[in-house]
């Protein structure tokens, strides 16, 4: 990729392809006039499309954070009961914006390493009080799990009391399978630093009709984030606060390149290569901390030895190019993360897996760069069909 210095492998943000790169280096346009209104239309009707829903979607200036908090004020009010299933320190961030503002917060705590169970989900919603939401996390970046969440929407949708199903879909839409609509889900949320392939800086939120609704009596406090304030200025082709317009211009770019190559062969050709970077791990002789019917699309985490020092070994990586990220929380300097989404081929993966052996191998691991990187070309081709 022209002027790239690094392979960068973090689950976000992630390399930008040329093309949005360039979009993202054109003069700034007035935010209040038809040019911004056609830019901002587009990009919005481009991933309701690629979400798959026939809601609205709301374009907003911030992290993937922000619109967690975006989703949990204008959906609740103080003293709301909220169910909140966590896999991870995401879905941990969650449960901590909602109990921040003012909900009564429960937690569906789930073992690091583990998805949540739709079954003991269900058994969980059916013996308690009803809850006002149930908030999930749909790809938990910080251990490379991906929640069954067609299952547990279904879980959701049948539970007492008719909780609203909003989801953290930051690191998940747009590169694994997700029907918003179809699945029953009411607010889901994502960011554009991620498989979207653009500069960090917008929040994506697609909002259905019940979480609209919640919007007009929840009480939590809101002034920037507020949805009803976002409708009626995108209504006009317009935002209420300045917009991040250079992202914009980048994730317009990228959301039609997503569009082009369609929803179905993203799916398979993040999973085939998810598929040959564990193969290449396992061949440098690492363990995924991810059961397999439950590894991630887009990152990939692998336990570290036993006082294996990450912080060398990080230093060292980087000093050849290659930028991965290490553990979060609890398991800070227990695993690494390496992030393959958005603008991905199998040719960065091959090398960066290379070089993490030839990492590996200087730290007295039996680890051999070459061998793993065919490992990873080869797991790729035997299920590359599907992608072409």
């Amino acid at each position: 990729m022209r002027g790239m210095e690094q392979n960068l492998r973090t689950p976000g943000p992630t390399p930008i392809p040329d093309a949005v790169r360039d979009a993202q280096a054109q003069q700034m346009i007035d935010h209040r006039g038809t040019e911004f209104a056609e830019l901002l239309r587009e990009t919005s009707a481009g991933l309701a499309e690629l979400i798959g829903t026939q809601h609205e979607v709301m374009l907003l200036t911030g992290s993937g954070t922000g619109a967690l908090e975006a989703a949990v004020v204008n959906t609740l009010s103080p003293g709301d009961r909220v169910l909140v299933v966590t896999i991870g320190s995401f879905g941990d961030r969650f449960a901590q914006i909602a109990t921040a503002f003012g909900a009564s917060v429960e937690r569906f705590e789930v073992e690091w390493g583990q998805a949540a169970d739709p079954a003991a989900l269900r058994e969980h919603l059916a013996s308690t009080e009803p809850y006002g939401a149930v908030l999930v996390t749909h790809n938990e970046t910080s251990t490379g799990v991906a929640n069954p969440l067609r299952e547990l929407a279904e879980v959701v949708r049948a539970a007492p009391g008719d909780p609203l199903l909003i989801v953290d879909g930051i690191s998940g839409l747009g590169a694994m399978p997700f029907e918003m609509d179809a699945w029953g889900v009411d607010l889901v949320v994502s960011a554009s630093q991620k498989a979207w392939m653009a500069s960090p800086g917008i929040a994506i939120a697609a909002i259905g009709e019940r979480a609209r609704a919640a919007g007009e009596t929840a009480r939590m406090p809101r002034y920037y984030w507020d949805f009803a304030e976002a409708r009626s200025w995108a209504g006009k082709g317009q935002t209420p606060w300045t917009p991040a317009i250079a992202v914009l211009y980048g994730l317009r770019v990228g959301v039609g390149r997503l569009r082009e190559e369609g929803r179905e062969r993203t799916w398979a050709r993040h999973a085939a290569i998810a598929s040959a970077v564990v193969a290449g791990i396992e061949a440098l002789s690492l363990r995924p901390v991810a059961p397999p019917a439950h590894r991630s699309g887009t990152v990939t985490a692998a336990w570290l030895p036993d006082g294996f020092e990450w912080g060398a070994f990080n230093a060292r990586m980087r000093e050849r190019g290659l930028v991965i990220a290490g553990g979060q929380g609890k398991w800070s300097g227990k695993i690494l993360r390496f992030g393959h989404m958005g603008d991905v081929g199998i040719d960065e993966m091959s090398d960066a897996v290379r070089l993490m052996g030839e990492s590996l191998a200087e730290f007295g691991m039996p680890a051999d760069g070459s061998s793993a990187a065919d490992a990873v070309r080869r797991a790729f081709e035997s299920t590359a069909a599907s992608v072409r």
